[in-house]
C-alpha cells in the first residue's frame, strides 16, 4: 500500500511556485507589460512631434501633480458638441489619470481650442465606439491597446 502524503486534499502542484506566465492577483502577463512599455516609449517620442503640429487633434488637460498644461495628440470625433475618442490604455493613460484630478480640458479641434468638461465612460462599449471614429486612428489604438483595457472618454464641448 502507498503512503500518501500529508497534502493528499492540495490539488497537484500546489506547493510548486506559480508560474511567471501566469502572474497572481490583477496582474498583467509580462508580455503586457512589455508591450506597454514598448508602445509608451515610442509615443512618448512621436507624440513631442504630433502635438506641434497645426492639424493634428489635441487634447489639453492639467497635471494632476505639477498644476501645467499637458497636451496629448489623439483621434477622435466631434459629434454634435461632444468629442469623443477611446484611450488606447484605458486607466493607465496619464491624460485619463489627470481628467480624473481635473475633467476641465481643451481640445484643440482643426487649430481651434474649445473649452470642455471630460467624462470617463467605463460603460460604454469602447470597440463598438471605435466603429464610428476615423478608422485609421481606430486601428491605432486597437494594434496599441494592451490587453482590454480600453476606455471611451466624451469631451462636452463649451464653445
Amino acid at each position: 500500500m502507498m503512503s500518501q502524503s500529508s497534502n493528499a486534499g492540495d490539488p497537484p502542484h500546489a506547493h510548486e511556485p506559480p508560474s511567471a506566465a501566469v502572474p497572481p492577483g490583477n496582474a498583467k502577463p509580462p508580455y503586457a507589460e512589455k508591450k506597454y512599455r514598448a508602445v509608451t516609449a515610442v509615443q512618448r517620442r512621436l507624440n513631442a512631434v504630433l502635438r506641434r503640429l497645426p492639424t493634428q487633434t489635441v487634447l489639453e488637460t492639467t497635471g494632476r501633480v505639477s498644476g501645467l498644461p499637458r497636451r496629448t495628440p489623439v483621434g477622435g470625433r466631434r459629434v454634435g458638441d461632444s468629442f469623443w475618442l477611446v484611450s488606447e490604455f484605458g486607466e493607465r493613460s496619464q491624460y485619463v489619470r489627470n481628467i480624473r484630478a481635473d475633467p476641465r480640458v481643451r481640445v484643440r479641434i482643426r487649430g481651434r481650442w474649445h473649452p470642455g468638461t471630460a467624462h470617463l465612460l467605463p460603460d460604454d462599449d469602447p470597440i463598438a465606439r471605435l466603429r464610428r471614429l476615423p478608422r485609421f486612428n481606430s486601428l491605432a489604438v486597437r494594434g496599441m491597446g494592451v490587453g482590454t483595457g480600453l476606455l471611451t472618454v466624451r469631451v462636452d464641448l463649451e464653445g
